[in-house]
């Protein structure tokens, strides 16, 4: 299968908010990684428009050492400032409940999740550690979990509730030095889509973005002409968290203004056995280029039933 993009944009954000109403008024948001770059744009934003903000940074450093409150706290002064309702909160996203909890005493609910914290530990596939694998695995993909785990049941009770999750195109694609960031990356895909499937019947909605900006993270990846470009203004995905957008269960890539939404696609496939004795390693090479052809019939699948009915209609012909 391979992952298509399917929709683009390139609506910018000074000529969205001119032309839009969208408020979060009376809206709870809880923003991991707050503190910098794009989560500290997503949270000043929700600020703007009403939402009551809890700024969640740890004021570790992109490897996820150290820590400090002044990141958060910034945010917290910057929303507050400009006439907003923001509260910090400097627990580890692993630790789901001391992130959760207060929220929980104070507010008494969760509107809004967005999971955009993260670290990096690049190295090839050979000098990975134990530890940079579990690391990785456990700030990107685990704390996500748990922490969505956290607010789901209370906004099953509420009937409303949007989660977004951060990938990757690292993870969608792969990327050589990233195999632990790319599979925890792809892990959230699957992670978005089941709690999507979860949540649909009480209201509760879940996407991912792959967002691609100038951060902390990515300062060193790409040319200066570039990040200029790449500014995290140009990410953003709060209309997926506002009660107008009923999309949920769908990856989008963002950058630089421009979106794109992600689907799975299948080329046709092909039979390359009907009984046991033609089940060969032989019989799968000499159907190897239609099993890849992508070039017709190819399939858009959007949900496992969809797969499954697929697969049990082309071996029952």
């Amino acid at each position: 299968m391979v992952l298509q993009r399917v929709i683009a944009s390139t609506i910018s954000r000074a000529s969205r908010r001119r032309t839009s109403t969208l408020g979060f008024e009376g809206r709870v948001a809880v923003v991991t990684g707050a503190g910098n770059g794009l989560g500290k744009e997503y949270a000043l934003e929700l600020g703007r428009r009403g939402a009551s903000v809890v700024v969640n940074d740890f004021g570790g450093s992109v490897l996820g050492a150290g820590g400090s409150t002044s990141a958060a706290d910034a945010v917290v002064a910057e929303i507050i400032a400009a006439g907003g309702s923001a509260k910090p909160n400097y627990a580890s996203v692993e630790h789901a409940s001391q992130i959760i909890d207060p929220v929980m005493e104070e507010f008494g609910k969760v509107d809004l999740l967005i999971n955009n914290a993260g670290i990096l530990r690049d190295k090839n596939m050979l000098r990975i550690s134990q530890e940079d694998w579990d690391d990785i695995i456990s700030i990107h993909l685990t704390s996500a979990f748990k922490i969505s785990q956290a607010v789901f049941p209370f906004m099953k009770e509420n009937k409303y509730g949007k989660i977004v999750n951060t990938t990757s195109a690292s993870g969608l694609y792969g990327n050589f030095g990233q195999v632990n960031y790319s599979a925890a990356k792809m892990g959230l895909v699957g992670l978005t889509k089941s709690i999507a499937i979860e949540g649909r019947k009480s209201n509760v909605h879940a996407n991912a973005i792959a967002p691609l900006a100038a951060s902390r993270m990515t300062e060193k990846v790409f040319p200066s002409v570039m990040l200029e470009k790449m500014d995290p203004k140009f990410v953003m995905p709060l209309y997926l968290c506002h009660e107008s957008c009923s999309e949920t269960g769908s990856v989008f890539e963002v950058a630089a203004g421009w979106a794109a939404k992600i689907q799975t696609e299948s080329a046709a496939g092909a039979v390359f056995a009907k009984s046991k004795d033609e089940a060969t390693l032989e019989s799968v090479q000499e159907h190897f280029d239609a099993l890849c052809d992508f070039e017709k019939d190819t399939v858009k699948l959007n949900s496992l039933q969809e797969a499954t009915i697929r697969v049990m209609d082309a071996i029952m012909k």
